[in-house]
């Protein structure tokens, strides 16, 4: 226990380093930034799985500690041990880790000073982590080992940038009787240890380490190869170089090639640098660059990112950076007395900005001068908040994203669903990057980008079968077209894919429809318009009006869900509640027995018809018993926040003209389900959908995906503003009654620009066009604002 309280101490004293410190950074009229709030760490606990490290807004390098458990972002803060610091990561993914390729392990001495008195396997090599060492901000990462180690991390575009500082040559386990003689290895490894092939080399004068892999994404087909390139400032005091396999090294040879082997993980291998020893308190630095390409483009973006090997001046770069891009969102926080709304906030704000990843550049699958955006992870996650809130927060990235998607249906024939690595994804429900697509358009998301192509792509989704769906496209379009759903015992002679989720993919073609027809309406397509108008209506077709469903017995009075149905036009059986939180909740996932629902149960799939909820609301009996099904949804277990399809339903209120129990939904999840613990969001942050639902909630302006439509509800703070990047132009809504207590929080009535504004949702122009909505609030619903007929969000059925 004193050793770990040395090292502790040690490794507080240094993280007050005037070079690499925390400085509170002010915004123009003297506020603090909402940098200064944003916690990288809320996540990292209980399968939030958010990547925690240093990285640039969307970029393609993500540099952090891994540990050994529940390492889908590689650092957890979960007590686990270190393995190594690598370079590559995607946030809140579910399922098996992926990517972090090529990690460094860094010992600051090895046993008896021989280079095999130091373990190189990745299963042995492990060490604790100092409590209380780990701290996180934008583009900058640090955590103290007790090995003695401190290690400082940050980032460019393609390159990460380490500084391990040696406190002493102690271990958690054992001393190292040895001098403080620093040895490095690269691995030729991944997380979820899927090497087929690898090699590298190691530069003797120069301890530049350099190399290549090819793996298996994390979930989806094929494979990828990926290069690295690692190296030290010039004249670094190198004692040895050389290569080592399994749990030996050796100064010969200096390269190394390991083909696919039958060893489970693969046999460990790579090269290291040894230096010569140090005293107490020295620092090493090394620079990773990273590239699809080849080892020479590592080299060369690692060269040209940080060519000085200057890390205050890389993370002051990495810092304005983030500041930059926060810096369109402007929140009055008066009269606040604590920071934890603020600290949710600008977390989730910062969270939405990781992915996708920019890899422009980096794309050896096909030339071209577009864009290419990767780890779409997955799009049926990230289209319902992730894409809206770029879109409002970031246009130009959306943009580039847009035309990024379009370009990837040029190369490779259809639009993804989801993509990692430059692999195919899994494909979960619809055909989501449909609604992406038509979102950015009824945006103005334009610059430079074809949408003649873009439409062709989604009349393709919609048309046409792929041989194998399971990756891209839709399946069961015969039955689709033919008989208006998905059968649960389709017969698909045309293509071939998981023959599960007849009703979540039912719902979801069906939107995928609607959306196709608001662009081909918008674009002079009339036979479009009308096929597709036509097609999004099927969601009716899975309808069963005598179904009931219970609860471990106690009815729950409500009749009427979505079921499945055969090819004979005869019902099947899903309990209504499977795949919920009061029910098997795990049984809904991509494999065989997968059941009809997809992540989640038809209670809640019930309630998917985004584009025509006047028509869902006439059919589940009428606007007073639609509001007593959404409370019995919220308020009996079965809704789960943490699966992104539950976004919507808190805000399906308006439809029935109550929006202030939208606003009562939004306060309860916010803060229980979403606080500033590293367990503070409900499951995966799923490449920031958690972050971005968070972030345009608090705002109460979250909006319905694929529509030119946003929910007002009670903001969090007392005033707002958001400048376009396109425009130029500034959107604010101001409260007039905010209390931060949030007794007031039922819109009362509102103004938009000075005039009376009865609607309970805005539109996209109030953001492109910029102005002042301004909202009065108190402590009781208002019966009259956006509770008319004219003041609800637009439905197909009634034109409106």
């Amino acid at each position: 226990m004193a050793a770990r309280l040395l090292l502790l101490c040690l490794v507080t004293a240094t993280s007050g380093q005037a070079s690499f410190a925390k400085v509170s950074r002010q915004t123009a009229n003297n506020s603090q930034s909402g940098y200064n709030f944003v916690d990288p760490l809320i996540g990292t606990r209980n399968g939030g799985h958010v990547f925690a490290g240093a990285t640039l807004p969307f970029g393609m390098a993500k540099a952090v500690a891994d540990v050994t458990e529940d390492n889908q972002g590689g650092y957890a803060s979960n007590g686990s041990p270190v393995t190594g610091f690598s370079h590559m990561h995607d946030s809140g993914t579910g399922g098996a880790s992926s990517l972090a390729n090529f990690p460094i392990f860094v010992y600051p001495g090895c046993a008896n000073d021989e280079l095999d008195g130091c373990v190189f396997p990745k299963t042995q090599r492990s060490v604790q982590v100092v409590g209380g060492s780990v701290s996180a901000r934008p583009g900058y990462f640090t955590i103290g080992l007790e090995s003695g180690i401190k290690a400082e991390i940050t980032a460019a575009n393609h390159t990460a940038l380490y500084s391990f500082t040696f406190l002493g040559n102690a271990t958690g386990n054992a001393t190292v009787d040895a001098p403080l003689s620093p040895l490095f290895i690269v691995d030729l490894t991944d997380l979820p240890d899927t090497r087929r092939n690898g090699s590298a080399s190691v530069d003797p004068d120069t301890g530049r380490m350099s190399g290549s892999g090819t793996f298996e994404p994390s979930f989806g087909a094929g494979t990828y190869t990926l290069h690295f390139c690692a190296d030290f400032p010039q004249g670094a005091a190198i004692r040895e170089t050389g290569v080592f396999v399994n749990n030996r090294g050796g100064s010969e040879p200096k390269s190394i090639i390991i083909g696919q082997d039958n060893n489970s993980p693969p046999l460990p291998a790579g090269t290291y640098t040894r230096f010569n020893e140090l005293e107490a308190g020295s620092s090493i630095t090394i620079r990773v660059g990273l590239s699809f390409k080849s080892v020479e483009q590592a080299c060369n973006n690692a060269e040209t990112e940080i060519p000085d090997f200057d890390f205050s001046k890389t993370l002051a770069t990495a810092e304005d950076i983030w500041e930059d891009k926060l810096s369109v969102l402007d929140i009055d926080t008066t009269g606040f007395e604590d920071d934890d709304l603020k600290t949710i906030f600008w977390s989730g704000v910062y969270r939405a900005m990781l992915s996708p990843q920019d890899y422009t550049g980096e794309n050896y699958l096909w030339e071209s001068d577009e864009p290419y955006y990767d780890s779409w992870y997955c799009i049926w996650d990230s289209f319902r908040s992730i894409h809206p809130f770029i879109t409002l927060v970031d246009p130009y990235s959306q943009t580039l994203m847009i035309r990024s998607l379009i370009d990837i249906y040029r190369h490779e024939g259809w639009l993804p669903d989801c993509r990692m690595s430059l692999s195919k994804g899994w494909t979960q429900g619809g055909s989501n990057a449909d609604v992406v697509l038509v979102d950015a358009y009824l945006k103005n998301i334009t610059q430079g980008v074809d949408w003649e192509t873009g439409y062709e792509a989604l009349v393709k989704d919609a048309e046409d079968e792929p041989p194998v769906w399971d990756y891209e496209g839709r399946g069961g379009l015969y039955s689709w077209k033919n008989l208006g759903y998905i059968p649960a015992d389709d017969f698909d002679p045309y293509g071939n894919g998981l023959i599960t989720r007849s009703i979540s993919r039912t719902v979801e073609y069906a939107y995928n429809d609607f959306c196709i027809a608001e662009i081909a309406g918008a674009l002079g397509k009339q036979e479009d318009y009308e096929k597709y108008t036509e097609r999004s209506g099927n969601w009716i077709n899975l309808y069963n009006p005598d179904q009931t469903s219970d609860i471990n017995g106690a009815d729950t009075g409500f009749t009427g869900f979505l079921q499945p149905k055969y090819l004979n036009g005869t019902w099947g059986y899903q309990d209504p509640t499977l795949c919920s939180s009061v029910m098997s909740f795990d049984s809904c996932y991509l494999n065989s027995g997968g059941h009809e629902t997809y992540e989640g149960s038809p209670w809640l799939y019930t309630f998917f018809a985004p584009h025509d909820m006047a028509s869902l609301i006439t059919t589940l009996g009428g606007p007073d018993t639609f509001v007593s099904r959404l409370d019995y949804l919220h308020e009996s277990g079965i809704l789960y926040v943490g699966d992104e399809q539950a976004f919507l339903t808190i805000f399906q209120y308006h439809y029935a003209g109550r929006p202030s129990k939208s606003t009562e939904r939004v306060h309860y999840y916010i803060p229980s389900q979403f606080n500033t613990t590293t367990a503070g969001i409900p499951g995966n942050d799923d490449s920031g959908a958690m972050g971005s639902f968070v972030a345009l909630a608090m705002l109460g302006i979250f909006p319905n995906p694929g529509q030119d439509v946003y929910f007002i509800t009670a903001p969090f703070f007392p005033s707002f503003s958001i400048t376009n990047g396109m425009t130029g132009k500034t959107a604010t809504v101001k409260t007039i009654n905010f209390d931060t207590a949030y007794a007031n929080i039922y819109i009362q009535s509102a103004r938009l620009n000075g005039e009376d504004y009865t609607k309970n949702y805005l539109t996209h122009s109030f953001f492109l066009e910029g102005g002042t909505l301004e909202l009065t609030l108190g402590d009781k619903e208002s019966t009259t604002w956006g509770a008319g007929a004219d003041d609800v969000p637009p439905s197909l059925s009634t034109n409106t």
